[in-house]
């Protein structure tokens, strides 16, 4: 439904909704429950994406998970809406807690193998590309630095586990 809305229209409704849901996670302590994905292509490469809002900076793709979601469903789904990929297999990697505002996000990390290449849906996710985990952007989320060769590292020791 969501894209009978004019694209242009779509992003600025996205970024206002992004303010406003920034405002309220730093006004309240609740929790928020979501998934990363790291998508990893046949030369071991991490897909990254940029949103049309928020910070604009390189991440990996993920979202909320809803409430009774599976958390390997929820980051299927994910990936699929954002950059119309399907992954296989799908492992979980691991468990942490951020802070978000005044309250906690508790992320699931899932990684999950693709030979396609992303296709971003132009309005909520602005760019997407494969990098090579010895050459990754500049502007990568503050969340990320540092960590992602180590999180492909145990996506391929929990793909060997799960085989």
């Amino acid at each position: 439904m969501l894209h009978l809305i004019p694209r242009p229209l779509h992003i600025a409704a996205l970024r206002t909704a992004h303010s406003i849901r920034s405002l309220w996670w730093h006004a309240t302590s609740g929790t928020v429950t979501g998934c990363r994905v790291l998508v990893i292509d046949p030369d071991d490469r991490v897909l990254l994406i940029r949103h049309s809002y928020g910070s604009r900076r390189w991440m990996m793709p993920g979202g909320g998970i809803k409430r009774g979601e599976d958390v390997l469903v929820a980051a299927q789904r994910e990936v699929r809406e954002e950059v119309a990929l399907t992954l296989v297999p799908l492992v979980d990697v691991d468990f942490s807690i951020e802070p978000l505002g005044a309250g906690r996000n508790h992320i699931h990390l899932v990684a999950g193998w693709t030979d396609k290449a992303p296709v971003p849906d132009g309005r909520e996710i602005a760019e997407a590309r494969f990098f090579a985990v010895a050459d990754l952007p500049d502007d990568l989320a503050r969340q990320l630095q540092g960590r992602i060769p180590d999180w492909v590292k145990a996506a391929k020791a929990a793909r060997r586990a799960a085989a």
